[in-house]
């Protein structure tokens, strides 16, 4: 909490409780800054947020005589770093940074890390924001300016020392990260996504690689050495440049797996071999644990101590999370939007399939339609049965979209059912012995996007509304 004359070299006395960019949201006591989007011009909102309680505003445009203090400046979206950073004390420069970027697996070893780390460490990104024991649900992966920098401060308030943050290319995008100086950078992988924002694949990555020009000179870029686009992150990649995979040069490099009750990893870090017991099950997880592993060794946490604290390591909610109502199949939520994700964990599921696996998935409205077709014909043809329903329509047609997820495949073991809930229970209704569901799309999400409005839905309620209804029929 700070005095707009501590702020800025005015003569207002105001209490400064706040900093916000929707005037929706704004309180009494907030400072709104009337930043700039492709769309929005957010001085079309100052009579909201004054009706709101705003105690003053940033413009960069001539806004004419208001009832509360003007501040005007160049550049508003310049502007918020400063005024989110200096109401805050700077947060992100008290806190070790860790962002994690790629098409898939953030959410996974930025969860792993979190566990690894331990008590004094914070979470943010798609599972929402967390610390110690507070777990909270968020919109964004990377929330904006105004958020992101009121939860450093609350994870700092709480005795957090680091935060492990998935950092969304849409994220940068909008340059929400621009003030922050990293301490580690992770990659995950880059395959084709968000190119309803970045318009082409080349945007896409340069966004993506952007993230690694912001790590500090004694820091640390992880790269998976077998990401696609690796070049172009290179270009950009500052600090101590290190990589993981399957490379004899690889700096963790991972010599060999093996599937079972658990994952055996044995990989070679400085020449010395050793053998990991992952609890987080499939193939698609080896890179995630590796990251996260190569992560821990270079922020100096002892190569035994990570091997003890990754044979602990507990069920990520929403990624490859198997629930247990003790039904007689195997049951598993997954985030899965994407034709590499599915393939990854429909491959491992066909491995280990004693009878049908049926996979629930639909595809985001307002999304990239080209990736629908591929997407739907992988799942097609590595599922015995699938359901397809509504993820996210926005302003389109359930119909339209499951249409685009069918339209190249000759397969015919599919039935559509537009509402989700009803979706659920189908799938889990025709489930049988020994049978593997797939409920894929979501993971934990707490909303379903119906045009412009954010609905209250939750795949995990409908899981466990199915099973209390079957328990009680």
């Amino acid at each position: 909490m700070k005095r707009l004359n501590e702020l800025y070299n005015c003569p207002y006395n105001i209490e400064i409780k706040d900093v916000k960019i929707n005037s929706k949201q704004v309180q009494p006591g907030d400072i709104f800054v009337c930043t700039m989007g492709v769309t929005a011009d957010r001085h079309d909102f100052i009579d909201e947020a004054i009706e709101n309680g705003a105690s003053a505003i940033v413009v960069s445009k001539e806004v004419g005589k208001k009832t509360v203090p003007v501040i005007k400046v160049k550049n508003t979206n310049k502007e918020l770093f400063y005024i989110a950073g200096k109401l805050y004390d700077f947060p992100q420069k008290k806190l070790e940074m860790i962002g994690i970027t790629g098409t898939n697996g953030k959410t996974s070893v930025a969860e792993i890390l979190y566990q690894l780390i331990g008590d004094k460490c914070a979470y943010l990104g798609t599972n929402g924001k967390k610390y110690k024991n507070h777990s909270e649900m968020i919109r964004n992966t990377t929330p904006d300016v105004d958020r992101l920098y009121k939860y450093f401060k609350e994870y700092l308030d709480h005795g957090c020392t680091s935060v492990v943050m998935e950092a969304s290319s849409e994220a940068m995008y909008w340059h929400r990260l621009d003030d922050i100086a990293y301490d580690i950078c992770i990659l995950t992988n880059i395959t084709e996504d968000h190119l309803n924002i970045h318009k082409t694949l080349e945007n896409y990555i340069e966004c993506k690689s952007r993230l690694f020009g912001l790590v500090k000179k004694n820091g640390y870029s992880i790269l998976n050495s077998g990401s696609k686009f690796l070049d172009t992150v290179l270009k950009y990649a500052k600090g101590n440049i290190v990589t993981y995979g399957f490379k004899p040069e690889d700096d963790l490099y991972i010599k060999s797996y093996k599937e079972g009750k658990t994952l055996d990893i044995t990989f070679i870090y400085k020449q010395n071999t050793y053998l990991v017991k992952s609890p987080l099950l499939g193939a698609f997880n080896i890179l995630n644990v590796a990251a996260a592993i190569l992560a821990c060794l270079c922020r100096g946490m002892p190569i035994e101590e990570v091997i003890k604290k990754v044979e602990k390591l507990h069920q990520i909610e929403g990624r490859f999370e198997i629930l247990d109502f003790k039904q007689d199949y195997t049951l598993i939520l997954d985030y899965a939007h994407t034709t590499d994700a599915f393939q990854n964990i429909l491959r491992y599921l066909n491995k280990i399939k004693k009878k049908r696996i049926i996979t629930l998935t639909g595809s985001a409205g307002g999304r990239e339609k080209e990736k629908r077709p591929e997407m739907g014909k992988t799942v097609l043809e590595n599922s015995d049965f699938v359901v397809f329903t509504m993820d996210d329509p926005r302003y389109e047609r359930v119909s339209d979209i499951i249409d685009d997820l069918v339209r190249t495949s000759h397969k015919k073991n599919y039935i559509r059912i537009e509402n989700r809930s009803k979706a659920i229970h189908y799938a889990l209704n025709m489930a049988q012995k020994d049978d593997i569901v797939l409920i894929a799309g979501k993971g934990r999400d707490n909303y379903m996007a119906v045009e412009d409005k954010y609905l209250p839905y939750n795949d995990y309620d409908e899981i466990v509304k199915y099973f209390k209804e079957k328990n009680n029929a």
